[in-house]
């Protein structure tokens, strides 16, 4: 008995330190995102011409209001130019959007990573500075690219715009949006703020040219569908810090149900899995071992929220049963604890914007439980090593809430 004891201690320890870790760093950062003051940059009369691309799988009923909203966004016409990268659109779809008038590549590749390595060795982006990836849902708030062109003109070579919610229109499209923001703070605003890089989100980002296609070059960033992370990785491994810029608004569309909200968690957890071993590939080993290094490897050791508030509900009922039954099951004492999820907390509440606090957040957070059941659901969907793209459909064509 006492040596299942003594392994119980010593297994509470472990994971008592690995979730004090985390909440210490997290809450570094929140402090940094919430209360440094963020950098801003200059406007430049010369602009740099800027390829918008926008790869689109299967999104016919959405893409339309997104190559509309894209070619009539208010950075000068002659120093931009946007590409819809098609990939099993109809054919009327594809007709409709030459007709906006935008330019189209066609392909079939299902896989989003592969469609933008089609784009980037095309003509669309042959003679531009920068290129600006967007989702098919995505929509850029007035003055994103005269940012992104002044971010650049500063000496970035890699930037991520703000990307909020277009939508709130239900209690999970809400806990999203609210989650959206939790991670601006925590992993863009924050880490740009204390000197870090900002993680890049999959869309609302800008790259130098020449880099991106660099990176997409890469075999590894070709069989892979969580692109976002491995252009972070590539980021990292050339020393090269993105900027985030907090003003730069990009639209984005939230998950409305819990079965969308499953599916697109499956994608991330298995991007997460597949990005930790990454660090251990053999192009990797040869990665300058800098704070990038080590600050990108601790954020993909990071447990998802919604797993960790679940992990904590489970180690406060344990906490009860050692109060009620007078057992020394956990260690510490349960008083630190509390303390430690407390301040966990605390970094989620720094980093949630006081539009948030209201009596509709509230009633949402009542789906909080049946999220954490669909997280748990995601991790025995996960593959080892898939090659699709899972895809989640998008739906609404409104930038407003």
């Amino acid at each position: 008995m006492n040596t299942i004891y003594l392994l119980g201690h010593i297994l509470s320890w472990a994971v008592f330190i690995y979730f004090a870790a985390n909440t210490l760093y997290l809450l570094v950062i929140a402090f940094c995102g919430r209360f440094i003051r963020g950098k801003k940059f200059l406007l430049q009369h010369d602009k740099y011409l800027i390829a918008v691309l926008i790869p689109c799988i299967r999104e016919d009923h959405i893409i339309e209001d997104t190559a509309r909203h894209a070619i009539s966004h208010d950075y000068p016409f002659s120093r931009f130019t946007v590409t819809v990268i098609a990939d099993k659109l109809q054919p009327e779809t594809v007709k409709a959007l030459k007709e906006i008038p935008v330019d189209v590549l066609e392909v079939d590749l299902s896989m989003k990573s592969r469609s933008l390595h089609a784009a980037l060795e095309s003509p669309a982006v042959a003679d531009s500075d920068i290129v600006m990836i967007l989702d098919a849902d995505n929509i850029m708030a007035p003055g994103c690219l005269e940012k992104v062109n002044a971010a650049f003109h500063a000496g970035f070579q890699a930037v991520q715009c703000h990307r909020t919610a277009k939508n709130k229109n239900t209690p999970v499209a809400l806990l999203d949006a609210m989650s959206e923001e939790i991670n601006i703070n925590l992993f863009r605003r924050g880490p740009s703020l204390a000197g870090l890089s900002a993680a890049p989100i999959g869309s609302g980002m800008a790259f130098k040219t020449g880099l991106i296609r660099e990176i997409f070059s890469s075999k590894e960033i070709l069989k892979n569908p969580g692109e976002d992370r491995e252009i972070d990785m590539q980021l990292m491994q050339r020393n090269i810090k993105m900027e985030f810029l907090d003003d730069a608004f990009v639209y984005d569309e939230k998950v409305a149900s819990v079965v969308v909200f499953e599916k697109q968690r499956v994608r991330w957890l298995e991007a997460q899995v597949n990005h930790v071993k990454r660090f251990f590939d053999t192009d990797m080993k040869r990665a300058q071992k800098t704070i990038l290094f080590y600050n990108k490897f601790f954020q993909n050791l990071l447990l998802p929220r919604v797993l960790t508030m679940l992990v904590f509900c489970i180690i406060i009922i344990i906490l009860l049963f050692q109060v009620i039954l007078q057992l020394p099951l956990l260690q510490p004492d349960p008083p630190v604890w509390i303390t430690m999820m407390c301040l966990y907390f605390l970094t989620l509440f720094i980093s949630i914007p006081l539009s948030f606090y209201s009596m509709r957040t509230l009633l949402a957070l009542g789906h909080v439980p049946l999220l954490m059941f669909s997280m748990v659901r995601a991790v025995f969907k996960m593959k080892k090593n898939r090659t699709e793209f899972i895809h989640t459909p998008k739906s609404f064509t409104s930038d407003g809430n």
